[in-house]
């Protein structure tokens, strides 16, 4: 009998639908076989007593994004890598952007390269800022067929906010080239006469970052990007969930048989406005968008992540280190205003940047407040971390699987580790986490990438570089119902 290059033997699977005690054979890089009693591997490794998963797939997070400015994002493809594969995440998808005025190559030159010194796999969201003719008839095109399947758009901020007619391009194109449209969901102008409202208050604080966009302007712009996606028969998925008010308004999409889905991240089911409060400007470190909401909110998300609604769990890793935010004094892609400086020569809310470090933690704590608090079962611990977000994104049966033949991408659990979140444990380049001193139960011992292990107890082995690019074919979830009335098919194709 051939003898395996990796065994991991006699650990509890859990998988997107089932939990059973196996060994995973490995060859190749993929799993090759599932079983008890299998034969010998060239390395193997004991997993009595742990809980084996498929390795996370984290479809949001922002990592060395180059500025229109040209300045680039603190936490590079090096670090934001060893920090995933660190706390469980074997694969990541991030964001090529596009700046109004510049096609989507001049938007940010030698991007794709830089993400080469990726450690764990990697793909791309395409944003889309400026849908030119241009851009959408010739360059996306070759994107798509490039295997970047997925585009993002915004509905807010400057100055990558599309119009509802420039959305409206953006979705026909994905209908024509059969590419899936992720959205960021919040009023422009609603959030805009907010600002200024408050500052002219004098109000400038961190918490007023999240006065400035309540649940209604969040739920507003998901109701409409909902409604123009159904009137083209798009597919989309709404980002970063983070209220009840819009995760209903998918809910009564999806009963009404629409392709839409939501996705939420920790912060929304841990942190408040709370959070947002301290003394020194420490609510800076949590300011995000959609911003934090009142405490009450986090059991309303855990009952939409409960009942299907929210059904991915995302870090949207976007971190600045403090000093930064403190230094920053005007709007950026992820501040929403002009410069403003408070009496004590901090920015004022609307001129911080926005954003959080979670691309470690997303699962420690997805586990910990998940599973080992009985809010979810180990299947839907999978489903949420990476089986759902790999159907979406043209990934499955290749990653968030156990099944052979797929990418062998394991993490073992030891789900009795009990540990303090501390900053100075973690991997990123950051120097905060929002969830310094939480305690969680359930913690990565070995995560192993490709049949190679990359993490163990807390080490990074996987070198920069080691990562590899994920392209993306079609797939069916990215396809519409076919229901657009007639006369538009042939006006979309």
């Amino acid at each position: 009998m051939e003898e395996f290059d990796l065994v991991v033997r006699g650990g509890t699977l859990a998988s997107a639908a089932e939990v059973f005690e196996a060994d995973i054979g490995i060859r190749g890089g993929r799993i090759a076989a599932l079983g008890h009693g299998l034969g010998r591997g060239r390395e193997e490794i004991p997993a009595k007593g742990m809980i084996v998963t498929p390795g996370g797939l984290d479809s949001h997070c922002h990592l060395e994004e180059m500025g229109q400015d040209g300045t680039v994002h603190e936490e590079s493809f090096a670090s934001g890598s060893a920090a995933a594969l660190a706390g469980g995440t074997t694969s990541f998808i991030c964001f090529l952007p596009q700046w109004k005025g510049h096609s989507l190559a001049a938007s940010a030159p030698g991007y794709e390269a830089r993400a080469a010194a990726s450690r764990a796999d990697y793909s791309f969201h395409q944003i889309i800022t400026d849908p030119t003719p241009e851009v959408m008839e010739k360059e996306l095109p070759a994107l798509v067929a490039r295997g970047i399947r997925s585009l993002k758009v915004f509905l807010t901020y400057d100055p990558l906010r599309l119009t509802d007619a420039q959305f409206l391009e953006v979705l026909a194109s994905a209908r024509r080239l059969d590419a899936f449209v992720t959205v960021h969901c919040e009023n422009y102008d609603a959030i805009g006469w907010r600002i200024q409202a408050l500052l002219k208050a004098g109000l400038t604080d961190p918490l007023q970052h999240a006065w400035s966009r309540p649940p209604v302007v969040e739920r507003e712009a998901t109701h409409r990007a909902i409604a123009l996606a159904e009137l083209v028969d798009q597919p989309i998925q709404v980002f970063h969930v983070s209220c009840e008010e819009a995760a209903a308004e998918i809910a009564r999409a999806r009963a009404r048989g629409l392709k839409v889905w939501g996705e939420t991240c920790p912060q929304y089911f841990t942190l408040s406005h709370e959070d947002l409060t301290g003394a020194d400007f420490a609510g800076a470190k949590a300011v995000c968008s959609p911003a934090l909401r009142e405490a009450g909110e986090n059991a309303r998300i855990w009952r939409r992540i409960q009942d299907g609604t929210l059904d991915v769990v995302t870090s949207d890793h976007c971190g600045f280190s403090f000093a930064t935010q403190k230094r920053v004094a005007g709007g950026s892609a992820y501040g929403t205003g002009a410069a403003v400086r408070r009496p004590d020569g901090m920015p004022a809310f609307n001129a911080i940047p926005n954003g959080v470090p979670g691309i470690e933690t997303r699962l420690p704590v997805l586990f910990s407040e998940g599973v080992s608090k009985g809010r979810i079962d180990l299947p839907a611990f999978v489903r949420l971390s990476s089986a759902n977000a790999a159907a979406l994104f043209g990934l499955a049966g290749r990653k968030g699987s156990l099944a052979p033949g797929a990418d062998a991408d394991l993490v073992l659990w030891d789900p009795d580790a009990e540990r303090v979140i501390r900053n100075d444990g973690l991997h990123h380049a950051i120097d905060y986490t929002p969830w310094k001193g939480m305690p969680v139960k359930g913690w990565p011992s070995v995560t192993i990438r490709r049949g190679e292990v990359a993490v163990r107890e807390g080490e990074v082995l996987a070198p920069p570089g080691s990562g590899r690019f994920l392209p993306r074919g079609p797939y069916a979830l990215a396809r519409g119902r076919g229901v657009v009335p007639d006369g538009f098919d042939a006006a979309l194709a």
